[in-house]
């Protein structure tokens, strides 16, 4: 009986944002709740869950198997296939979240992208921030969580680690493969990377 009502239920639902111009690929698949708010010119792809308090404005596209929930999402943005936005998740005008992403209680600023394979939590991001892939903000410490500040056109290179507390100001730029533990002065390179060795005629050896 229960199943029957969630099916109904989600039908109903289904063909409210149809008839109001939401684009569906396979809307069978897409999961939406009660209080979901979508605006003009959004399409969402198969196999996407919407949960509870998610607000969608206009020209947003969803890709699929995305998971949203108490999530605000301003206009021009793109989100996935496969993020994951947790509650207390803004993504501000023209932002990208991309494929593989968890974002939760953070904003993602104007024209800002996270594109693949990232964590961000805890975070507040300005505009125009590109955070490469494998970057990991380091909010908990097993007891207290913490914030990770990085203002506008900051620029963070891919399997960088930001351990919170922690501010990258204005215009900084973050090396790849960095552990960063201290604030990043504004228009200031950081880079925490080991230097390689290298063996010549090196031979593996054999079992």
């Amino acid at each position: 009986m229960k199943q029957n009502n969630l099916k109904k239920q989600q039908e109903t639902l289904r063909n409210k944002f149809l008839k109001k111009g939401v684009k569906m690929i396979s809307p069978e698949t897409i999961f939406f709740s009660n209080d979901t708010k979508i605006g003009k010119n959004v399409t969402i792809d198969p196999y996407v869950v919407i949960g509870k308090k998610v607000n969608i404005k206009n020209n947003v596209k969803i890709y699929s198997f995305s998971h949203l929930e108490n999530t605000k999402i301003e206009n021009n943005v793109t989100v996935g296939p496969y993020a994951r936005l947790r509650p207390g998740t803004k993504l501000l005008s023209g932002s990208k979240v991309g494929n593989f992403v968890e974002v939760k209680k953070s904003t993602i600023g104007k024209s800002s992208k996270v594109n693949h394979l990232s964590y961000i939590g805890d975070s507040n991001l300005g505009s125009k921030v590109n955070i490469g892939a494998g970057t990991i903000t380091c909010n908990y410490d097993g007891v207290k969580k913490y914030k990770t500040n990085i203002k506008n056109n900051v620029f963070v290179g891919s399997n960088t680690s930001l351990v919170a507390p922690i501010t990258l100001e204005e215009n900084s730029v973050i090396g790849a493969g960095s552990v960063i533990t201290k604030r990043v002065k504004a228009k200031s390179l950081a880079l925490t990377r080991a230097n390689q060795q290298e063996t010549k005629n090196y031979r593996r050896k054999k079992k």
